[in-house]
């Protein structure tokens, strides 16, 4: 008998990293667990890997497309034996959609980042808090209001697709706002919220903390980095059965106060640009301690600041001035009133200028001996200067912020501590946000016309944001505690890789595969490199299973 032998290639490339890791946290079954099986082929737990694998490929390809996507990939290797790229069509995407957003997107993400702290021994007792905004392109007419949508006992309640604050600067363009809860100095995300475009943090950052600290066992050990938008009475009120670390408002009559009263002189260094001194503050009945901080890279920024806007603001105000001297008034009380009236509208200049009267002869010509020249109005002569007084004014802050937390015992959490963990706030959270608006990722903007399926579409982002984390903590952890190192960008030995540079240096792996008379007989994996080798022994057996090594 005659035998067919046919040669194909795939490529896997980094993606068996990440599929890795899905099955090493147990994915799949963890969300199938909670949103329920069905007989359909592709379960709601293989279409969200499926759909994770195409984010984190960073293609770019929309979801409708994941046909295509998949087309070359092993897919029975990535996801789950049996299935081919055809089986991730849009109606079995968009049926795992609405299985999430039915089920609750918040529920079923809690769910799998509880399996995955729990397989990776994960224990927090910081978490940052912060929220991000999502363009979203259509109309969205004729949406039901959530009273509506939630009038049966149980339903989910839809988002509303609206214009609201846009911190992608897209006031035009409609939105959702996502809420995410990542741990102290990581990107790895413990919660997250969709809510409706127009949803303001000040009223919501209070719920989602409490809607975190439900499912969190010893909430009571654990503190929530928060920016100034968590800052008012209601608030703190609302919260003081929890542990919180939040910045002051500057506008708050009593934060100018603290400030117009602390000297520089006052503080102690805390290292690295910083000054500090501890006061007590009662603000809304609350106990709390604030640290008044004094940063040397603020000061140094806002002096830049400042100088700019003085510069445009003399233009502005030298502009305003020449045609204010144009104009004739009949009265010195009048010109003397305009003049007031300009230098209200500037912060940092004055007027050295004095009203003049304007003579002029009664007629035509040559005057008469002996006539004098009659007032027909008043102008004014002068010129716009810098006020130091305002200037003085304006730089006694500069540099200066304050931060406050309801732990009164120092011991627990001291002023170098709460200094370190606001600051842990640039680069974790806010590292997370970076990382789901990244231009490559699906769903920069988002086009689905469902408001439920773009809830759910912005858990799968999270999805993929904690895959990645996950992955990045292990790598890091295994060489550090190996003492062994991986080359970086340039060439030179890191044991603090990024996983978008690993996932790099994975590029250009495939799979061979040899088919007799249809039925694959052999795989193999094509050029994998010394390195790669290294990668893949570190981060274990499933990650080693998706590139045919064996353990």
């Amino acid at each position: 008998m005659e035998i067919d032998s046919i040669l194909e290639t795939q490529r896997i490339d980094h993606l068996g990293i990440v599929a890795g890791v899905c099955d090493e946290v147990g994915l799949i079954s963890a969300i199938d667990e909670v949103v329920g099986l069905t007989k359909r082929k592709v379960s709601c737990g293989m279409a969200v890997q499926a759909m994770v694998l195409n984010a984190l490929g960073f293609s770019g390809r929309a979801l409708y497309l994941m046909p295509q996507y998949l087309h070359n990939k092993p897919v029975d290797l990535l996801i789950a034996p049996g299935l081919k790229a055809e089986d991730f069509n849009d109606d079995s995407l968009g049926r795992c959609l609405d299985q999430l957003f039915e089920t609750g997107v918040t529920k079923v993400f809690a769910h799998v980042v509880r399996k995955a702290l729990e397989t990776y021994g994960i224990e927090c007792r910081f978490f940052h808090l912060d929220s991000t905004s999502f363009h979203v392109h259509g109309q969205y007419e004729g949406q039901q209001t959530p009273s509506e949508q939630a009038s049966a006992e149980g339903e989910p309640i839809a988002i509303q697709i609206t214009h609201g604050y846009s911190k992608d600067h897209r006031p035009d363009l409609k939105q959702v706002v996502v809420n995410l809860i990542t741990t102290h100095r990581s990107q790895l995300p413990v919660w997250m919220e969709s809510l409706s475009g127009n949803a303001a943090d000040r009223k919501s950052f209070p719920k989602t903390i409490q809607a975190f600290c439900k499912q969190l066992q010893q909430a009571d050990e654990c503190f929530f980095v928060v920016d100034s938008a968590l800052y008012s009475a209601e608030n703190l009120n609302n919260l003081s059965h929890i542990r919180w670390l939040t910045r002051v408002p500057r506008t708050l009559k009593e934060a100018r106060e603290v400030l117009t009263h602390t000297e520089r002189a006052q503080m102690q260094d805390l290292g690295d640009g910083y000054a500090g001194v501890e006061v007590r503050s009662n603000y809304a009945q609350v106990e709390q301690r604030w640290l008044v901080v004094y940063s040397e890279k603020a000061a140094r920024r806002e002096e830049k600041t400042l100088q700019r806007r003085l510069s445009k603001e003399k233009e502005s105000a030298q502009r305003q001035w020449r045609k204010l001297q144009h104009q004739q008034f009949d009265s010195p009380q009048q010109a003397q009133a305009a003049m007031e009236s300009l230098q209200k509208k500037w912060k940092y200049h004055s007027l050295s200028a004095q009203v003049v009267p304007v003579k002029r002869y009664a007629s035509r010509g040559r005057p008469a001996a002996g006539s004098e020249p009659q007032v027909v109005g008043f102008q004014l002569e002068g010129q716009v200067q810098q006020s130091e007084q305002l200037l003085e004014k304006a730089r006694k802050g500069q540099g200066y912020f304050i931060l406050a937390t309801n732990e009164l015992d120092a011991d627990r959490l001291s002023t170098q501590d709460m200094l370190a963990q606001y600051k842990a706030q640039a680069v974790s959270v806010e590292r997370g946000f970076r990382f789901l608006k990244d231009p490559l990722f699906f769903a920069h903007s988002l086009f689905l016309k469902n408001p439920g399926r773009i809830m759910a579409l912005t858990m799968i982002m999270t999805l993929s944001l904690l895959i990645y984390s996950l992955a990045e903590r292990k790598l890091r952890d295994i060489l550090q505690q190996s003492g062994q190192s991986i080359p970086n960008q340039v060439g030179k030995p890191t044991q603090r890789p990024t996983m978008r540079w690993v996932f790099q240096l994975f590029e250009g792996i495939d799979l061979l595969l040899i088919r007799e008379n249809g039925r694959i007989v052999q795989r193999k994996v094509l050029n994998l490199t010394p390195v790669q080798l290294q990668i893949i022994n570190m981060l274990g057996p499933p990650v080693e299973k998706c590139y045919l090594i064996d353990a």
